[in-house]
């Protein structure tokens, strides 16, 4: 029976959304897998312009978005892409979801009609990158504590303050930027030419190493007004750019569990000790099959969820859910499929050392576990333990 999907959730798929999986999985393992080892070896993507614009071509970029030169797909499609890229690296569907469902998200809800038609485009193409900034050193979990400033100076705004751990930021031509302003929490639109901004790449990682992470530094940005996403009002306009991305780890992270239990299940096989397959031995195969519930339980958990947001019933909630039990899921699975490589699941060789320390910076990014957690307790009791 078929590792890859037990249960045989796709064939819930609509003929569109098979054709959408299958494009990107094809491109991803034509384009993408062949070199993935190689930019996680090294810590960064080499050409991440050439990344946009292949991403561009397939029309993944912002594609659950309308207009503007964006594809208007169904949740369930866009999901099945993030699905199809993290299956190789979470960096990469990091890459889409940051572009998309983060920068272009917000210009898309919040921003002015001048403002999409600036920056959508180019950014749907591929062309023009954008960053998302809003997690700071000193304020992760708690946004609603930045200390980034904004204020006015006649009729145009400064800048001041520092964001962290943002995807992109030293490549994008537009960063999204959120500010504490005598109004509250402001987006703003800010060129990366701008003087006074600056983006230093972030080294030293051990997870997500293929994939650009900056600091930025905001040191006196003087933005004219209308560089202000005039519908962003509150923390909840990036909360709910937040869960955009949320949404795509939900599928992403169920790609990346397929991926170890597949590579697990071929190694077993071929693998032998003691005279036959270590496949046939009992304790790999209750490893197995622990992965394989696993998986399609985060398979389903993803389709379910994505037919909710599709009808426009999927609330905060749901997506919290998703994150958590899907990522839960995908570090059980990526362990277990490590521990069946033995030595050799420690290389680059196979995926699953890979994929298992990626996990843990999904696991802590777009809300961490705890965060999660609390957002189901407070749904089901109606108590906020938050504070």
């Amino acid at each position: 029976m078929n590792p890859h999907d037990f249960l045989d959730v796709d064939r819930d798929l609509s003929d569109e959304e098979r054709a959408i999986r299958d494009t990107v999985r094809d491109y991803s393992a034509a384009e993408l897998l062949p070199h993935v080892a190689d930019w996680y070896d090294s810590g960064t993507i080499p050409d991440p312009r050439g990344l946009a614009k292949g991403f561009g071509k397939l029309g993944l970029l912002g594609m659950h978005l309308t207009g503007y030169g964006c594809a208007g797909t169904s949740a369930v499609s866009y999901g099945l892409a993030c699905r199809e890229l993290e299956a190789v690296d979470s960096g990469l569907r990091s890459f889409v979801s940051v572009q998309g469902s983060l920068a272009m998200t917000a210009i898309h809800r919040y921003g002015t009609e001048e403002q999409r038609q600036e920056w959508l485009p180019r950014m749907a193409t591929g062309e023009a990158l954008g960053c998302f900034g809003l997690t700071e050193p000193d304020s992760g979990s708690d946004p609603g504590s930045m200390r980034t400033r904004a204020r006015r100076d006649g009729s145009d705004w400064v800048l001041d303050g520092t964001k962290m751990w943002i995807t992109n930021g030293s490549v994008a031509d537009c960063a999204v930027v959120w500010a504490a302003t005598d109004e509250g929490i402001r987006g703003f639109l800010v060129p990366t030419s701008t003087p006074g901004f600056t983006a230093n790449v972030v080294h030293g990682k051990l997870s997500l190493r293929a994939s650009i992470t900056s600091e930025l530094v905001l040191d006196g940005v003087r933005l004219p007004s209308d560089a202000l996403l005039p519908g962003a009002e509150g923390l909840k306009a990036p909360l709910s750019c937040l869960s955009e991305a949320r949404y795509g780890i939900v599928w992403g992270v169920a790609g990346a569990a397929r991926d170890c239990l597949v590579s697990a299940v071929e190694y077993a096989k071929e693998r032998e000790q003691f005279g036959r397959p270590i496949a046939g031995f009992q304790l790999t195969q209750l490893k197995i099959a622990d992965m394989l519930v696993d998986v399609n339980h985060a398979m389903l958990t993803a389709l379910r969820i994505g037919r909710l947001k599709d009808e426009g019933l999927a609330k905060h909630a749901h997506i919290s859910f998703g994150k958590l039990a899907n990522v839960r899921a995908a570090q059980r699975v990526a362990a277990k499929a490590r521990s069946v490589h033995g030595a050799n699941g420690i290389t680059l060789e196979y995926p699953v050392m890979r994929h298992m320390m990626n996990l843990e910076t999904v696991a802590t990014y777009e809300g961490t576990e705890e965060v999660h957690a609390l957002t189901l307790g407070r749904a089901v009791t109606g108590l906020d333990a938050f504070r």
